[in-house]
């Protein structure tokens, strides 16, 4: 069965367009109005090795912080929908991704429940023109839609745009690991027999 889903998001602050295949090539059409999310979005997909489509206008004459945050609600919603009831998914990932002289670890369990932890110090209030504090707002949004615990932890870095990426691409590499189907596992992972 196919693991899809497309969603559409409309406020008066934001119009958002999104499709993923969790089970792509790591193809992707990025187009935000944000220069920084959309490379940060281009490199989730390739690296998590799933298919992703954002078309998304936001009110970017107030800032990015509106598509930043919904654009994370509209991709967390897009993955819960396209899991489906997890069976036979692997649950857990983590990835310990080194990034020029950055090094970050993510940890996914796709649970059904909600946690966040973000242990990251970024440098620069801004990379380019974009305000580095989005990054947290945007792996919240995320986290709490998919239903997931989501941790963050850099150990060390000192360039703003390396740690950026790093966070990026480890959380790419451990959503793969997580969303992966495990021949191993027949039903849901979870003795409680559903996850949520």
């Amino acid at each position: 069965m196919a693991r899809t889903a497309r969603i559409e998001r409309e406020t008066a602050e934001t119009q958002i367009r999104l499709e993923l295949n969790l089970d792509g090539s790591g193809k992707s059409t990025i187009n935000t109005g944000v220069g920084f999310l959309d490379h940060m979005l281009t490199l989730l997909a390739k690296h998590a090795c799933f298919d992703l489509m954002v078309e998304a206008k936001g009110d970017l004459e107030v800032d990015q912080h509106h598509t930043v945050e919904d654009t994370g609600i509209v991709l967390g919603q897009a993955i819960r929908e396209a899991l489906g009831d997890k069976t036979g998914i692997r649950r857990y990932g983590h990835m310990t991704l080194p990034m020029e002289e950055t090094l970050a670890t993510v940890a996914i369990d796709l649970s059904g429940r909600y946690a966040f932890v973000f242990k990251v110090e970024i440098p620069s209030q801004k990379i380019g023109d974009f305000d580095s504090e989005l990054i947290e707002d945007f792996w919240q949004s995320v986290a709490i839609n998919v239903l997931c615990n989501l941790h963050v932890l850099v150990h060390y870095g000192r360039n703003s745009h390396h740690i950026s990426e790093a966070i990026f691409k480890a959380t790419a590499r451990a959503l793969r690991m997580a969303i992966e189907t495990d021949p191993r596992m027949t039903g849901v992972p979870s003795t409680k027999g559903t996850l949520g």
